[in-house]
């Protein structure tokens, strides 16, 4: 029961086809330009799709009296910090990728437009996503690749940074709640998995999910890649009722499970 269109949230025309042919309620905003690594080869395209076409949707919005938004940002806006974990509260980011800078500045004008325009939004900080469907240039798909086509997996900071794996069942059922919030104009709030796992341990548990034993190169960090990531969810908890139900086990059991079934496709 839904309508797909399938466009660039910079055509204005298309848009506009989507907002005055059908009746929209909520607006879940997840398009955009992604990957840390990537923007630093294309910074303007990102920060062209990413705010730009923002804007975009956020003026049809406004043109057709839709006033709720749901909005994908990211734990990157964070960078590289020494709190243990993250909390919404924070004021001070430096985020260290132009992909970030983008996700930030994004929670930026659709605070502005919340204030400007009678909008409500909840802008949700989503930590590594993973699960099926997953994008190829992500670690977990990649080393599942090379680990079961023999192929040696490249772990950059020699595997020592630390990420907060968020399944991609719990972070629907986030959003799903966001939609639904509404007794504030404007929030942001974590959706993690609140249990970060070292990247080595990642590799570990792909291992023992295949049964197979993985070869691994160690290169120097990238840039843009934060050497933490650790979600607080006090106030998805208090806010969207939101608690991960899925364990990084049971996780990765079904990303491979689904892999192997759609691997030749």
């Amino acid at each position: 029961n839904y309508q797909l269109y399938t466009i660039d949230i910079l055509d204005k025309e298309k848009l506009e086809d989507v907002f005055k042919n059908n009746k929209i309620d909520v607006v879940v905003h997840l398009a955009g330009c992604v990957g840390v690594r990537n923007s630093f080869e294309n910074p303007a395209k990102y920060l062209r799709v990413n705010i730009n076409g923002t804007i975009n949707i956020l003026e049809k919005m406004r043109k057709y009296s839709i006033n709720k938004m749901v909005f994908a940002s990211s734990s990157s806006v964070y960078g590289n910090r020494k709190e243990n974990t993250f909390k919404e509260c924070i004021t001070d980011l430096i985020p260290i990728s132009p992909y970030a800078v983008t996700k930030l500045l994004g929670e930026k004008i659709i605070y502005k437009y919340t204030q400007s325009f009678n909008m409500n939004a909840v802008c949700l900080r989503l930590f590594t996503v993973y699960g099926p469907r997953q994008r190829t240039d992500l670690a977990i798909r990649k080393f599942t690749d090379f680990i079961i086509n023999n192929k040696a997996v490249s772990l950059y900071g020699e595997g020592s940074t630390i990420r907060d794996y968020t399944n991609i069942d719990d972070v629907i059922s986030g959003i799903i709640s966001a939609m639904k919030y509404d007794n504030t104009p404007y929030e942001i709030i974590n959706l993690g998995g609140n249990h970060p796992i070292k990247l080595t341990d990642v590799i570990k548990t792909i291992e023992k999910t295949l049964n197979k034993k993985a070869s691994v190169k160690y290169y120097p960090m990238q840039k843009g890649d934060v050497e933490r990531t650790s979600a607080d969810i006090t106030k998805a908890h208090a806010l969207l009722n939101y608690y991960p139900k899925t364990s990084f086990d049971k996780g990765m059991e079904n990303f491979i499970k689904w892999y192997y079934i759609n691997k030749t496709r």
